[in-house]
């Protein structure tokens, strides 16, 4: 079991895991490790299910501003930040609590935000066969903050463009100017 792992981890730096503010740790530790790495456990075609919805639409959408919270796979420290997602229907809308639903799925693994990034617009891509999809996540990783160069504020951007994103310079100036890029 984790906690029993969190248990003689404590000891292991030197802490006493029955000390009063440590007795419930372990159990606390498994319980935040397992919601953190939920993703492995979720499906982004069961997170999009019955939310596509036919729809003449060929107008850019955006949700921007998605907040997302992840953990480094080299330190497993977080890192945290900003998604912004766009798509360009191809006779199909998808509900729009869904994306960052879809973002979930990988925020919550063990990540590096470049993988992060291609993996929320691939999934994006094959569930909705759009005409192109477009993501940029803006992160602060605490892995560069608490340790190693040591640099608080130091924002890393990755982008992912496929499609018209991809193909057609306007239209992904379009997306980066509505976001703010």
């Amino acid at each position: 079991m984790l906690k029993d792992l969190y248990r003689t981890l404590l000891t292991e730096i030197g802490e006493n895991p029955d000390r009063e503010g440590l007795a419930k740790t372990p159990e606390r530790m498994e319980r935040s490790m397992r919601f953190l790495t939920s993703g492995y456990r979720m499906n982004p075609a069961d997170v999009v299910r019955d939310a596509l919805f036919i729809e003449q639409c060929d107008d850019m959408v955006i949700v921007k501003d998605i907040d997302l919270f992840s953990l480094c796979e080299h330190h497993m420290l977080p890192f945290y930040g900003k998604a912004h997602v766009a798509y360009l229907p191809n006779g199909k809308v998808l509900g729009l609590s869904k994306i960052p639903r879809v973002l979930e799925v990988y925020a919550r693994r063990l990540q590096v935000q470049e993988r992060l990034t291609n993996q929320v617009a691939t999934a994006l891509q094959e569930l909705l066969k759009p005409k192109g999809v477009a993501v940029v996540i803006e992160a602060l990783h605490l892995c560069m903050a608490m340790r190693g160069v040591e640099k608080q504020n130091s924002v890393t951007i990755t982008s992912a463009m496929l499609g018209a994103f991809k193909s057609d310079q306007r239209t992904r100036q379009e997306f980066l100017s509505l976001i703010g890029k």
